[in-house]
C-alpha cells in the first residue's frame, strides 16, 4: 500500500468511527440517541485506535496533520512528503463523513436541530469565544502530541500501542473536550465540514466557516509545540523555533486570559446594575 493511500484510508476509518458516533447519539430516533458525552469520547478514542491498527504498519498512522508537522518540525519527519500525507489526510476524513452522511441517511430528515446535523461533521464550542476556543484547541493538541511521543518511549507498550493511544484520546476527550468538542487534529474538522457543505443533507443549515479556522490552527500551533517542547525537555534540544513558539504560545494565552477577564467583569457590572 502506497503511503498516500494509507493515510487516506486511516484517516477515512477515524472518521467513520468518530462521526458515526456523533450521529448516532445526536440525530433523532437512532437507537443510542442521548447516550451523551462519555458515549463519544470512547468511540473517538476507538476510532483512533482503529485507523492506527489498520494503517499504522505503513506510515505509523499519523492520520493527523498536527502529528505530521509536529513530527516534521523536530525531524522526525521529512517535511517533502508533509503536503503528501496532509492531502491524503483531508481527503480521507471527506469520504468518511460521507460514509456516515449514507450510514444515517433517513435520520437527517427526522432531526430538525441544525446543529445536531454539523456536529456529526465539526466541532463547535460550548461557549463561542475564539481567543479562549484557540487555546483550548492548542492545549488539547499540545497534550497529544506529548503522550504521542511519552507512549513511544515505552517499549512495554509494543503491540498495545494503538490501545494506549486511544486511551490517550478519550483522556483528552474527558479532561480537556468540553469546551471546544476537542478538533485536536485539522483534517478530522476541515475534510468533514467541507464534506457537510457539499452533501445533500436535508434542512442542514450553514458550515460555520467563521469558526472552521480555529480547529485547523489550534491544534496545529499545539502540536508543532508539544513535539518541540518534548524536544526541549526531555531531550535538551532547545531550537530557536522552540523559543519563537513559546512567545507567540505565551501571547496567545495572556490575551486569552485577559479577554475572558474583561468579560467577567462586564457581566459582574451588569449583574451589579440589574439589582440596583
Amino acid at each position: 500500500m502506497s503511503e498516500f493511500l494509507a493515510e487516506l484510508i486511516g484517516t477515512m476509518i477515524l472518521i467513520i468511527f468518530g462521526g458515526g458516533v456523533v450521529g448516532g447519539v445526536v440525530l433523532k430516533n437512532s437507537k443510542a440517541e442521548g447516550a451523551g458525552w462519555v458515549v463519544i469520547t470512547i468511540g473517538w478514542g476507538l476510532a483512533v485506535t482503529m485507523g492506527v491498527y489498520a494503517v499504522g504498519g505503513f506510515t505509523g498512522a499519523h492520520i493527523n496533520p498536527a502529528v505530521t508537522l509536529g513530527l516534521a518540525s523536530v525531524g522526525d519527519f521529512p517535511w517533502a512528503k508533509v503536503p503528501l500525507y496532509i492531502t491524503a489526510q483531508i481527503i480521507g476524513a471527506m469520504i468518511g463523513a460521507a460514509i456516515v452522511f449514507f450510514n444515517y441517511l433517513p435520520h437527517w430528515r427526522k432531526t430538525e436541530d441544525q446543529g445536531a446535523k454539523l456536529a456529526v461533521f465539526a466541532t463547535d464550542p460550548a461557549v463561542r469565544s475564539p481567543f479562549s476556543n484557540l487555546v483550548s484547541e492548542m492545549i488539547g493538541t499540545f497534550v497529544l502530541l506529548m503522550g504521542l511521543q511519552f507512549i513511544g518511549a515505552n517499549e512495554f507498550t509494543e503491540g498495545l500501542n494503538p490501545l494506549i493511544v486511544g486511551g490517550l484520546i478519550v483522556a483528552i476527550g474527558m479532561s480537556l473536550g468540553g469546551a471546544t468538542g476537542y478538533a485536536i487534529n485539522p483534517a478530522r474538522d476541515l475534510g468533514p465540514r467541507i464534506a457537510h457543505a457539499l452533501l445533500p443533507i436535508p434542512g442542514k443549515g450553514g458550515s460555520d466557516w467563521g469558526y472552521a479556522w480555529i480547529p485547523v490552527v489550534g491544534p496545529i500551533l499545539g502540536g508543532v509545540y508539544g513535539a518541540l517542547f518534548h524536544k526541549a525537555m526531555f531531550m535538551q534540544e532547545f531550537s530557536v523555533a522552540f523559543w519563537i513558539l513559546s512567545a507567540i504560545i505565551a501571547v496567545i494565552l495572556v490575551g486569552a486570559a485577559r479577554s475572558e477577564i474583561k468579560k467577567g467583569q462586564t457581566y459582574s457590572n451588569q449583574l451589579e446594575k440589574n439589582v440596583s
